[in-house]
């Protein structure tokens, strides 16, 4: 179980790290987008509430695939090589 830990902790420091940088840039990509589309289609109106309300669109439907793919994926990849090391 100590072992587990010792393995677990580290681990889980460095995919909130991943995390972290990952939503920083995919946050920053969608702020480009967003600022390309309204330069681009001429928009008249506010700039800035434009490009927030675009990016809580963009937080809502990414970031739960964004925790899936980090977190979740690698987690359940290591305990099956667990599991079939130690149960195979």
């Amino acid at each position: 179980m100590i072992s587990l830990l010792r393995m677990l902790i580290p681990l889980l420091i460095i995919l909130s790290l991943v995390y972290a940088v990952a939503a920083f840039r995919a946050r920053a990509r969608a702020r480009d987008r967003l600022e390309e589309e309204w330069e681009e289609e001429g928009m008249t109106g506010d700039r800035d509430a434009f490009i927030e309300d675009g990016l809580e669109d963009y937080a809502g439907s990414f970031r739960r695939k964004m925790l899936l793919a980090i977190y979740v994926v690698p987690l359940c990849l290591i305990a099956l090589m667990v599991y079939l090391t130690n149960y195979s």
